[in-house]
């Protein structure tokens, strides 16, 4: 497992600095492109990186870095108390770790402000909110020996970040704190890295109290993404996606986002803003949940940048139908798995309870696939949960967000906390139709 002598310990950064698309956001408003006055705190708030923007709000906030058994250098952010309740900093307040999606990063659970992110809520509510950053992200961008502009640094998918890359921030956060058990809360990507730690680390299951899965993503055999359909839809998938994407990194020209917005914004004036961003490619939106207001505050934040890999990972996972480790081909992945084909993860590993939240909407995480997932898991301590209209990203950027999950979350944890052995209880079912109201 991943070496603690590796581990690098940065806390209470002072320098603030600029978010991902800082540059593209003041180019946006001198431009004119939205027929829209934006308030001048949303401005500031889409050009802030998350440390800025935690310490923006009044929170306190810690970076910490931890480098990987390979060498990646990742960035956690951490809020370990309230600002405005559970303001006295205490050792044995209960740890929350939060993981990002695809080409996101710890940016989504405080961008929406205080009073709506989820990482500001749950620090209200007594928890010591510690949010994760993939390799090859924004904050994440670092290696002790190889430069992120060498395609050496983009050899990994989600298959490395669930394989090392969690277990490495969970150990330094336990580690850190002192503590056993951590909660762990993901959404997208960030449920299937998981998924993936958990099935080829089973010892994890006792380091996790409960893992609330937000759009949970395993399998892809219904998948009704545009761009990843699109994608799917080319015969050499990988040849493809480096000349539109980039060599190893996703974003790293401008010709993916041509094709993109050529294949799918045509002249719709109203969903231009939209399809200038790649995520809204992937995950589709919701009107009804959609903050348009809050628009440059998602854009300056997002894509925050992942490798080619990542995608076609979730291809092959189209392409089989089933949840593999990945594709390097016949030879490779005998030298590195003893088999031709890679591995199916083994999903039965999985003890630790989980809650799968789930929509009719979501273009990524299909209900089909979804339940084959929940199966595949185990009923015993597992629970899904249907969320009405809810769309890809509304999980982490909903108007209602906090209402309809959020809350729901919160109560779950602290159920889980009073009651041993909860998920064998027969009331559990009885205590969530109660919840729901």
């Amino acid at each position: 497992m991943c070496s603690k002598l590796l581990m690098l310990f940065v806390c209470v950064s002072l320098v603030s600095g600029r978010s991902p698309h800082a540059d593209y956001i003041d180019e946006l408003i001198r431009s004119e492109s939205y027929n829209y006055i934006f308030p001048d705190n949303t401005l500031e708030d889409a050009k802030l990186d998350v440390p800025g923007l935690i310490r923006k709000y009044k929170y306190p906030m810690e970076v910490h870095e931890v480098t990987t058994s390979d060498g990646y250098i990742l960035q956690m952010h951490r809020i370990p108390h309230g600002r405005d309740q559970n303001q006295v900093p205490d050792p044995k307040r209960p740890i929350v770790f939060l993981m990002h999606g695809l080409l996101c990063s710890s940016a989504d659970w405080v961008m929406s402000g205080p009073g709506s992110a989820f990482g500001y809520l749950l620090a209200e509510e007594g928890y010591d909110v510690w949010m994760g950053n993939a390799r090859g992200n924004y904050y994440s961008r670092k290696h002790i020996s190889v430069n992120p502009d060498d395609i050496d640094f983009w050899q990994f998918s989600w298959d490395e970040i669930g394989d090392i890359d969690l277990p490495t921030m969970i150990d330094y956060i336990l580690d850190h704190t002192e503590r056993e058990k951590i909660y762990y809360v993901g959404h997208s990507q960030g449920t299937t890295v998981f998924f993936v730690m958990c099935s080829l680390h089973p010892e994890y299951n006792y380091k996790i109290k409960a893992m609330h899965a937000f759009s949970p993503i395993a399998f892809m055999a219904h998948n009704e993404s545009p761009l990843l359909k699109a994608m799917a839809s080319f015969d050499n998938s990988m040849k493809i996606l480096s000349a539109l994407i980039g060599v190893g990194e996703v974003m790293s020209n401008n010709l993916f986002l041509k094709w993109a917005g050529e294949s799918f914004c045509k002249d719709q004036a109203i969903t231009q803003a939209i399809c200038s961003n790649i995520l809204f490619y992937i995950g589709g939106w919701s009107d009804e949940q959609l903050n348009t207001t809050m628009m440059p505050v998602y854009f300056g934040h997002t894509p925050a940048g992942s490798s080619v890999r990542q995608f076609i990972h979730y291809e092959q996972g189209f392409f089989t139908k089933d949840f593999r480790r990945y594709n390097h081909g016949p030879l490779k992945n005998i030298v590195l798995y003893g088999t031709r084909l890679p591995p199916k993860y083994d999903l039965s590993n999985i003890l630790v309870p989980v809650f799968l939240y789930y929509s009719n909407i979501d273009p990524l995480a299909a209900v089909p696939d979804v339940n084959r997932l929940y199966k595949e898991l185990g009923s015993k301590s597992k629970m899904m949960i249907l969320l009405p209209s809810f769309n890809h990203f509304d999980y982490v950027w909903g108007i209602n967000a906090n209402t309809l999950l959020y809350d729901v979350v919160i109560r779950l944890m602290r159920f889980v906390d009073a009651y041993d052995n909860f998920m064998r209880k027969p009331y559990l079912t009885e205590y969530y139709k109660i919840l729901m109201g």
